[in-house]
């Protein structure tokens, strides 16, 4: 039985992946990397719990309830990266490890898209990986949550 539970939250227009953009976000469906992302956490013995939501507040609610539930987020906050300091606030009240993860490498990209308000309460973040960037984030946190496990 895993020992650890993971939440993975996907933002904004990430439910059109494999559609919107495959030169830049790849063709991989939000699915196929919830996939992998479930395989890789099986493999590392944590339980991964997917989410994804166009909506600021469902968000927000989810990491609201991770408190008790998840040990840590690894999140892919979309646009709202960029634009959101409700979502900032909400990872600094649960004070639970996360990390931030993007498909793109979001500072050759244009200029408002290289700010992220949550990249300074989080332990790290990961971007233009692709598929791997979640999935480096995903090793990362675990590796960060058992450290103290040894």
């Amino acid at each position: 039985m895993p020992s650890l539970s993971i939440l993975v939250l996907h933002g904004p227009n990430l439910n059109l992946l494999g559609k919107r953009e495959p030169g830049i976000y790849g063709s991989l469906t939000l699915a196929d990397i919830n996939g992998l992302l479930e395989v890789e956490g099986r493999k590392l013995e944590a339980k991964v719990t997917v989410l994804q939501s166009n909506h600021e507040g469902v968000l927000l609610d989810a990491i609201h309830g991770s408190l008790g539930q998840h040990q840590g987020i690894v999140i892919n906050a979309g646009a709202y990266t960029h634009t959101s300091v409700a979502l900032r606030d909400g990872i600094t009240a649960v004070n639970l490890p996360t990390v931030e993860v993007h498909l793109s490498n979001i500072y050759r990209r244009e200029n408002f898209r290289h700010y992220s308000y949550i990249a300074p309460v989080v332990i790290g973040q990961i971007s233009g990986f692709g598929i791997q960037s979640y999935l480096l984030g995903l090793q990362a946190l675990i590796h960060h949550l058992r450290k103290d496990e040894v």
